[in-house]
C-alpha cells in the first residue's frame, strides 16, 4: 500500500474544509508508454484499496483485469479506516483523532480525492473505470465530473441515485450504531456492538430469502436455539467488527445516501444522456438491495450502454462472487 500525503486543503461539498488529507492506494502492473492501459477500480462500502485481495477472481495475472497487461489503480475512499483520511485520522487543528467530528462527506468528495491521486500519478486517460455498488456510485459521478477521462466504464449492482429503500436501510444501520452505549466516546473501538448489529441488517440485504433457505436452514427439527442462520449472522458481524470501525461505517452510509447524479444539475435522465462513455451495466438477477430495475434504468438512459443481467442466487454480493460469469460478460463486451 502507498499513501499520497496532500498538504493542501480540500473543500468538501458541504462547505467544510479538510486542511490536509492522506489517500491510501494500491497499484498493480505498469503504465505503458502511451499511458492508455489504465484500469481504475472504485471499491464499495467496507473494502480497501487492495483490489487484488477482495476481488482476486478478477484482478491478477491472466485474469480479466490482467496485471501484466494493464496498470490497475484502486484508492481507499475518503472516510474509510484503511489508510485514507477518516475519523481515526489526526485533526491538524487539535492534534487529536477526529472520531465523530470528522466532517460529512459525499460521493463527489470521494471522487475529488481520486482526482487528486490521478493527477499525482500522471494519468490523463483511463481505459476502464470499474466499480460495484458504492464503487459504481463513484465511477458514475466521476464520468460526470471529468467527462473526457474514461474510454469505458463497467457499472455493477448500482443506480443513478440512492433509493429510498437504500436510505432506509442505512438509517436502520446507523440507529443500531447510535444505540450502542459507547457510541461517540473518543476511542477507536467504540460502537462495536452497534456495528455488529448494523452488519446484521446489511447481511439481510446482501443476500436473500432463497440463499438463507438453501444454505442456513437447520436439518434438525427439534431445536429450540442455536440455529444455523443465527450463528451465520453473529459470525458475519464479528468478522466486520474485527476489521472495520463504527465511525467510518456510520459516515460512509451517510455518504451513500448522498448519491444523486441530479443534485445541482439537470434531471437524472438528462445527466445520464450527457455521459458519452461506453458502459457495461451489470446486474444480478436476485439482487434485493439494488434491483435490476435500477440497472435497466441506467442502460436505457446512458448514451452508450450494454446491459447484462447475470443469473445468480447470490444477491447483491454477486458482483463479489460470480467471477466466472462476470469475466465472460466483460470479456465479450471488451472485444
Amino acid at each position: 500500500m502507498k499513501v499520497l500525503k496532500y498538504n493542501q486543503q480540500l473543500i468538501l461539498e458541504s462547505g467544510e474544509i479538510l486542511l490536509e488529507l492522506e489517500i491510501a492506494y494500491h497499484t498493480y502492473g505498469e503504465l505503458n508508454k502511451k499511458k492508455n492501459n489504465v484500469i481504475w477500480i472504485c471499491h464499495a462500502l467496507t473494502a480497501s484499496s487492495d483490489a487484488a485481495d477482495w476481488w482476486n477472481g478478477l484482478v491478477g495475472e491472466g485474469k480479466i483485469f490482467d496485471t501484466k497487461k494493464y496498470f490497475i489503480v484502486c484508492a481507499n475512499i475518503l472516510g474509510s479506516c484503511y489508510g485514507s483520511s477518516g475519523p481515526l485520522s489526526l485533526n491538524p487543528k487539535t492534534g487529536k483523532k477526529y472520531y465523530s467530528s470528522f466532517p460529512q462527506i459525499t460521493i463527489r468528495d470521494m471522487v475529488n480525492a481520486h482526482i487528486l491521486l490521478r493527477k499525482h500519478l500522471g494519468i490523463e486517460k483511463i481505459f476502464i473505470g470499474v466499480g460495484g455498488s458504492m464503487g459504481a456510485y463513484q465511477t458514475l459521478e466521476w464520468t460526470v465530473m471529468e467527462p473526457q477521462l474514461f474510454e469505458r466504464t463497467i457499472l455493477m449492482n448500482t443506480s443513478a441515485k440512492e433509493s429510498a429503500w437504500g436510505i432506509a436501510i442505512h438509517t436502520a444501520q446507523r440507529l443500531a450504531i447510535e444505540a450502542d452505549t459507547t457510541w461517540k466516546n473518543n476511542s477507536d473501538d467504540v460502537g462495536a456492538k452497534g456495528l455488529k448489529a448494523a452488519r446484521a441488517i446489511g447481511m439481510l440485504t446482501y443476500r436473500n430469502y432463497e440463499m438463507f433457505a438453501e444454505q442456513q436452514t437447520d436439518e434438525e427439527d427439534n431445536k429450540l436455539d442455536d440455529y444455523k442462520s443465527s450463528f451465520y449472522i453473529h459470525h458475519q458481524g464479528d468478522k466486520l467488527v474485527k476489521r472495520f470501525n463504527a465511525f467510518s461505517y456510520w459516515l460512509l452510509t451517510k455518504a451513500m445516501d448522498s448519491h444523486n447524479l441530479a443534485r445541482g444539475r439537470k434531471k437524472t435522465e438528462v445527466v445520464l444522456k450527457s455521459i458519452k462513455t461506453k458502459s457495461l451495466v451489470i446486474g444480478i438477477s436476485s439482487d434485493r438491495l439494488c434491483p435490476n430495475a435500477e440497472q435497466k434504468f441506467l442502460a436505457k438512459h446512458l448514451s452508450s450502454a450494454t446491459l447484462k443481467i447475470i443469473d445468480s442466487p447470490f444477491g447483491h454480493d454477486g458482483f463479489l462472487t460470480e467471477w466466472e460469469k462476470m469475466t465472460k460478460a466483460i470479456s465479450k463486451w471488451i472485444k
